[in-house]
């Protein structure tokens, strides 16, 4: 029921009836409409953005959770690529070089996964690029593990073959010990007999009695037995597999044949002064992936530490070669 107002008329000095018209009444109406609807509408917005429901405070918090178990996520994977760096460096710079096998180039260890476009569906949402980051992580170390995998199977192989590896690579001397006179020259930078400049000996000269034996150092094929015209007279090259070589020159004669297989020890020629030589020796040469490398290295089947620290010492003072 509508509140009765009344005033006090100053003419007739009366209390009188307020009688308020249809057009004020309706006005009056229409502003409190108004009022109601502009603060309703304030009332609304401030409950949009500053109140949750209690359905928004759900899915923040379960948002909140995937994000947590996406970091836990995020970790493990960091924690699983720790263990896997570990095992891609033990294999190049452990297991291979045991087996004398190349490392995995790094190229193939980190080649990419997939394209751009393999992520397009998991992207255009909120927080897509926490997803799309874990899965390219998830990605690369799959394919790092398959690489790997493949890795272990081939030093696998290779420890099959250790037993042939061995006997392969050359582990003694080519002149026995008790028939060498003595080391006449070393590897290194040496002093030419012939032309006196110092040039680079690829490999050692056994001083020896014209037809001392000549010993193969490890197993494998012959690749050369002929008479060399570059100064090396007569001479045999061995190849041992595995990328390693073996040289033999200034021979007096040859017991082997090329495509002869050999094994360590069997007599494949004799020492001789032949080609351009100043003494009766054998020029001997080792080399791995067709570069020279120091002969010396090889001789542990046949000399005690002592002896090997005598011949390195021997071997760093200058001296001339005896071709």
């Amino acid at each position: 029921m509508a509140k009765i107002r009344y005033q006090f008329n100053t003419k007739s000095l009366k209390i009188e009836k307020v009688q308020v018209s249809f057009r004020e009444r309706l006005r009056r109406w229409l502003f409190s409409l108004a009022f109601g609807l502009v603060f309703g509408v304030i009332v609304i917005v401030l409950a949009y953005n500053f109140v949750s429901s209690p359905r928004e405070r759900i899915l923040k918090n379960e948002v909140e959770q995937y994000k947590l178990n996406y970091k836990i996520l995020n970790d493990r994977l960091k924690n699983l690529q720790t263990v896997l760096d570990d095992l891609q460096d033990r294999d190049d710079n452990i297991y291979r070089v045991i087996f004398e096998a190349e490392p995995v180039p790094a190229s193939m260890r980190k080649a990419g996964y997939g394209g751009a476009d393999r992520y397009s569906k998991l992207s255009g949402v909120s927080n897509s690029d926490i997803i799309v980051s874990t899965t390219k992580k998830l990605d690369e170390i799959t394919g790092q593990m398959y690489v790997q995998s493949k890795s272990f199977d081939d030093v696998f192989k290779m420890a099959k073959n250790k037993e042939k590896v061995i006997a392969s690579i050359p582990a003694i001397q080519p002149v026995d010990f008790h028939d060498l006179r003595r080391i006449g020259s070393y590897f290194g930078y040496r002093t030419d007999p012939f032309y006196k400049v110092t040039k680079f000996h690829e490999g050692i000269d056994f001083a020896a009695a014209v037809g001392t034996p000549v010993y193969a150092t490890g197993d494998g094929v012959v690749t050369e037995a002929e008479f060399n015209r570059g100064g090396y007279g007569m001479c045999i090259k061995i190849n041992h597999g595995y990328s390693y070589e073996t040289f033999y020159a200034h021979l007096s004669s040859m017991k082997v044949r090329i495509g002869q297989k050999i094994t360590r020890g069997m007599i494949i020629g004799a020492v001789g002064n032949t080609g351009k030589s100043t003494a009766p020796h054998l020029h001997y040469e080792v080399h791995k992936g067709g570069n020279p490398i120091n002969p010396i290295y090889f001789f542990f089947n046949d000399i005690t530490p002592k002896e090997y620290q005598a011949m390195i010492e021997q071997s760093s003072k200058p001296s001339q070669t005896l071709d």
